[in-house]
């Protein structure tokens, strides 16, 4: 029951976005080209054109947000390219350097990748938020039938697995792939996330993603 639930909610989240490309998206990129005409109309320097410009600034970056969201809501790299190169990006956008390892010879099915995609998403948050760490470590590998992920940082520790709503929401996506985290974070000893997911028997894929295609 609970794998139907997380699988449902994934198939909605890939819905919105989908509607976020083929809708608000479509027409901010319409709009930006059709303010662009105008601005070439105008007199260099006049107010009317700083004040298109200015706009125009505007509309890109409320562009540029949507496009995270949409991204956010299902990351387009995840479905297209796997999980290594997502996990590559980001270890790359993290706020401390993250040695990334990520032995696994295929693709995963979609709902680990999933999974393991948002709990080092959420790990890595926490890091940048509340662990004062100077480095991090993702390590992905497949025992067997299962994927084990974990997160690690040198920061000041003390986290509390109960005390967050993100790694619970992670960890109950985890459990209805019949998977279970660890959060282990003495005080002043870094914090270590790990989880295990079981993948022999999930094998649905999911469709590509549309978040990249603008």
């Amino acid at each position: 029951m609970q794998a139907r639930v997380v699988a449902a909610a994934d198939t909605e989240r890939r819905r919105l976005e989908r509607d976020l490309h083929d809708g608000a998206q479509q027409r901010l990129v319409s709009l930006s080209l059709q303010l662009a005409l105008l601005s070439r109309q105008l007199t260099p320097d006049s107010e009317s054109k700083r004040m298109l410009d200015a706009g125009r600034a505007e509309l890109a970056a409320s562009l540029t947000e949507l496009r995270e969201l949409a991204r956010g809501l299902h990351p387009a790299v995840l479905t297209s390219r796997g999980l290594p190169t997502a996990l590559e990006s980001l270890a790359c956008r993290a706020p401390v350097p993250v040695q990334l390892t990520v032995d696994v010879e295929r693709r995963l099915p979609a709902p680990v990748e999933i999974a393991a995609y948002y709990l080092v998403s959420e790990a890595l948050t926490n890091v940048a938020k509340y662990a004062g760490a100077t480095t991090a470590a993702v390590n992905v590998t497949r025992h067997r039938r299962r994927v084990v992920v974990e997160v690690i940082d040198d920061g000041v520790g003390g986290a509390d697995a109960a005390g967050g709503s993100g790694l619970r929401g992670l960890a109950d996506r985890v459990q209805a792939l019949r998977g279970h985290v660890q959060v282990m974070s003495p005080p002043g000893g870094g914090t270590r996330v790990r989880a295990e997911i079981p993948c022999a028997a999930v094998t649905a894929r999911a469709p590509d993603s549309l978040a990249d295609r603008s």
